[in-house]
């Protein structure tokens, strides 16, 4: 797992050479100058065994190799800390910032707190809402076009922390005070033949607007008004505001082949089902880059491009065909127009929803198929028909979802072949192992500075030569220190159709975490398919080895989300855990993990068979 770390030995000399680590002082993590939003955060590093380690003066435990990963309170702005071994000494400024705007003082608007803060277009009659930060006595207000809109004092209101939180334990809401958070919204109909006044910049334009408009109407800039202690100033939005036509809605199309689609206009929402190159969709919105889909979906308007002068798309769908290949079921859906989709992994069956297209289907034809008992649609809502496959069992085994055309083709893979006589367990299987991170993508750390990318390239090569030994064909996305990018070993899977994946990972902790109380195994998955395979192969190495349990969680990583293959990666140990750290460095437990693994991924294969 990804930590930003640094390694600073003796009198914050900086070096890359872990070869000091025996005889020095060494401080991986926090750099000198680290920033953090975190309450408090942890040192890791190592020391020679004889003497004490003292951190501004206390000294701290450290395991039986001399490594040390206390946690330190941390109060708001620069924290100075001293790090001591014997004669050699560290010192380490962490800078901690807070999340909160900073009030300002006087007749001002907090910096870079108007909202909206990028252009935005909105259908007419949609709310459009504008905040802003300022002292918590005055009054503010936005003028839009001809209307007024009065932003009120908000109440308290709780605290979200990041998604990272789940993995500390820390994640539950947390009470701010939003003292200075000024909010309100407004609507803004079709524009009608009224004259229609626009405020943009300090220009005033006044004009009659055709009833039934097939154009954007552009409402300029917001303009944001304080006034305090009878002192008013005005400050423009960073955004334009722009009214779509519901007449001559814009139409975009994929031009990638994974489009990824979001529940909300940036990177930090959470996805949906990617849409296949070539799907349609009318722009019901837009936020800065982020396009609105009609069917409610974002996505970065870079995957996309325009086809002027389209209708939004709308498709009937007749019949529904399939073709039996060595490998995979396709489901071909001939449609109009390519629309966007979306697919669920239920216990039994797969789901797939066609968006903006009503079913006249009468006929479906399919045979005795060697994974798909049988076919069922309904149409759940007016522009959403709905195709469920029923299954012959449970474990699914990937997907693969295009565009041909206009014609949809869903393919479901089938089963690998096992459980029949075979000269060797795992003989026919084909397996994708991927050993995180590589070239200067280091990964974490562990006390010494040993770099998280080569342990997990010395545990993939250990578990491929066990997995060779049972037979299965082996396919390393990586076999050396090498730079390989997320995407490069995405497409990997994809195009080998593996069996399984397997991500080979070390763990490490967000800055408030534990890291001397946190350890143990780990497997995350993201699509249902691949969730029996992480519960199986966690449960099984944790008893097979006795190691600690970090658990089985569903996570949203690069190397879960292929839909290929069952796709799972597995945190072997805690790179930040001084104790921990010992055991994932040694080769014979290296050894032992490699081969646990191999015996889990054999059994798990039989018992789904």
């Amino acid at each position: 797992m990804k930590k930003l770390l640094g390694l600073v030995v003796l009198s914050c000399i900086a070096t890359s050479s872990v070869a000091l680590a025996e005889s020095s002082l060494v401080v991986v993590f926090p750099q000198t100058n680290y920033q953090t939003s975190a309450e408090k955060i942890f040192f890791l590093g190592t020391a020679p065994t004889d003497g004490q380690v003292l951190i501004n003066g206390k000294p701290i435990t450290r395991s039986q190799a001399g490594h040390f990963s206390p946690s330190l309170p941390l109060q708001l702005g620069e924290n100075l800390f001293t790090v001591r071994h014997q004669n050699q000494e560290v010192q380490i400024k962490v800078i901690r910032v807070s999340t909160q705007a900073e009030l300002p003082q006087g007749l001002a608007f907090a910096k870079g707190s108007l909202t909206p803060a990028s252009d935005i277009a909105r259908l007419p009659g949609e709310l459009i809402c504008f905040s802003a930060i300022a002292p918590p006595n005055a009054s503010v207000s936005v003028n839009l076009a001809n209307q007024t809109v009065p932003l009120s004092l908000q109440p308290q209101q709780a605290q979200l922390p990041n998604n990272l939180a789940a993995l500390t334990g820390r994640n539950q809401p947390t009470a701010q005070s939003t003292a200075g958070k000024y909010e309100g919204c407004t609507t803004v109909p079709q524009p009608d033949t009224n004259v229609l006044t626009l405020i943009y910049g300090n220009n005033i334009y006044s004009g009659a607007v055709v009833p039934n408009s097939t154009k954007e109407v552009d409402l300029g800039q917001p303009q944001f008004q304080l006034t305090l202690n009878g002192k008013t100033i005005t400050q423009p939005g960073t955004g334009k505001i722009q009214i779509l036509s519901p007449a001559q809605l814009p139409v975009a199309e994929v031009a990638v082949d994974s489009g990824v689609a979001r529940t909300g206009p940036s990177t930090d929402y959470s996805r949906l089902t990617p849409l296949p190159k070539g799907t349609r969709a009318a722009v019901t919105g837009r936020e800065g880059e982020w396009l609105r889909l009609d069917y409610g979906a974002w996505i970065n308007s870079n995957e996309t491009r325009l086809l002027p002068g389209a209708v939004p798309p709308r498709t009937i769908i007749r019949s529904v065909g399939y073709r039996q290949l060595s490998n995979a079921t396709e489901i071909v859906f001939p449609l109009q127009v390519p629309v966007p989709v979306s697919v669920q992994q239920g216990e039994r069956n797969i789901t797939l929803t066609l968006y903006n297209t009503t079913a006249q289907t009468d006929i479906i034809r399919l045979d005795d198929d060697p994974l798909i008992s049988r076919l069922d649609w309904q149409q759940i809502a007016p522009g959403q028909a709905q195709y469920t496959f029923n299954l012959k069992k449970a474990q699914q085994w990937g997907y693969k979802l295009r565009y041909d055309g206009t014609t949809l083709v869903l393919a479901l893979r089938h089963p690998p072949a096992i459980g029949q006589k075979r000269p060797k367990p795992l003989s026919g299987i084909k397996i994708v192992l991927d050993p995180g991170h590589g070239g200067k993508e280091s990964g974490a750390a562990g006390p010494t500075g040993y770099l998280e990318k080569d342990i997990n390239l010395t545990v993939s090569k250990l578990l491929r030569d066990e997995l060779v030994q049972q037979g299965a064909t082996v396919v390393m996305t990586r076999d050396t220190d090498k730079d390989l990018s997320l995407p490069e070993r995405q497409a990997i899977i994809s195009q080998q159709e593996p069996a399984i994946a397997i991500s080979i990972h070390h763990n490490s902790l967000p800055d408030d975490g534990d890291a001397e109380k946190t350890k143990g195994f780990a497997a995350f998955w993201y699509h249902p398919q691949a969730h029996n395979l992480a519960m199986f192969l966690h449960n099984y190495v944790v008893k097979k080895l006795g190691r600690p349990s970090y658990g089985v969680l569903w996570d949203n990583l690069a190397l879960t989300r292929p839909a290929a293959a069952p796709s799972v990666l597995l945190e072997l140990g805690f790179m930040s855990n001084p104790n921990e750290f010992e055991e994932v460095v040694n080769p014979a437990k290296q050894k032992k993990m490699a081969k646990a693994l191999a015996q889990g991924i054999t059994q798990w294969f039989s018992s789904v068979r």
